[in-house]
């Protein structure tokens, strides 16, 4: 028991316990306690002042911390808004550019009135775009059927030559691009009775972007910088489809000219293309069994 009333937490806690004693019967009206406490209200009032400025000071360091929490999610709240704005204003500006190209389909069909056209989109375009086929988003199931033997010319939205159709599934359809070794028009010079040649794809040139003009006649004069276009030759192309560029000539053998060439489209930032199928007018029979 001894021990006990030496600890110096014992008599800690007596001491605060008589200290809030006091403190409580001092608030009574008329009660002596109040007077007796006045010294050390006088000697504890420096401290509590002091404990009070750092409790204040504490207080005030809390509320930065907690404020500039709040600021930093208010921050990262806006940031993703605005991020998110971006984005929309990006997808708006596409949308508008797409409708845009969509809109020069028009063109296309005002230009070629005997002719369908059907917008696809580019599903895959692989590294080397140019020489693998490339698959479209259309197929049987939007009008692109594909007879045995036949083929249909693609175009970009400027009306550039991209290749043409070789098969088709019910929701997709391949294309042939220009510069692949197995593809093949007959083109001329962009004029008035304009000079008559094929254009293919070549193996050598194809990695330079380029194509291979061939089949040209001893007196046609080729010059670069000369626009070519479809003939219409062979019933597959229409005539007036512009092609590309003549890049430079080969006059080295008078009996076998030949040139190459640069293809208007540029596959790899296009997004849209068009199919162009024959339009062909119902028979009456088939009216009438369409009919039944």
């Amino acid at each position: 028991m001894k021990k006990l009333f030496r600890s110096k937490w014992f008599i800690a806690v007596i001491v605060l316990l008589l200290l809030a004693a006091g403190s409580i019967l001092s608030l009574l009206p008329g009660s002596p306690v109040k007077s007796l406490l006045k010294p050390v209200q006088l000697v504890g009032s420096p401290t509590q002042s002091a404990v009070k400025r750092a409790g204040d000071t504490l207080s005030d360091f809390w509320s930065a911390i907690t404020d500039g929490i709040a600021i930093r999610e208010e921050n990262k709240a806006l940031k993703e808004q605005i991020a998110d704005l971006r984005y929309r204003l990006t997808q708006n500006e596409e949308a508008a550019l797409r409708y845009e190209e969509l809109k020069e389909a028009l063109h296309i069909k005002d230009m070629f009135s005997n002719y369908v056209i059907y917008g696809a989109a580019i599903l895959s375009r692989e590294s080397d775009e140019w020489f693998s086929t490339i698959r479209l988003n259309a197929g049987k199931a939007d009008g692109i059927v594909l007879e045995e033997g036949n083929s249909y010319p693609v175009l970009d939205v400027e009306m550039n030559l991209v290749g043409r159709v070789i098969e088709t599934s019910d929701t997709e359809s391949r294309v042939l691009p220009l510069l692949h070794e197995g593809f093949a028009v007959a083109g001329k010079v962009n004029a008035v009775n304009g000079a008559t040649f094929m254009v293919i794809g070549d193996a050598e040139l194809k990695r330079q972007g380029l194509c291979l003009v061939k089949d040209v006649d001893e007196d046609v004069k080729l010059e670069p910088g000369m626009n070519i276009v479809t003939s219409g030759d062979g019933g597959l192309f229409p005539e007036g489809i512009p092609i590309g560029v003549i890049v430079s000539v080969d006059y080295s053998n008078p009996s076998e000219i030949t040139a190459t060439l640069k293809p208007n489209s540029q596959i790899g930032r296009l997004e849209d293309v068009f199919i162009m199928m024959p339009y062909v007018e119902e028979t009456t029979e088939e009216s009438q069994s369409a009919g039944t």
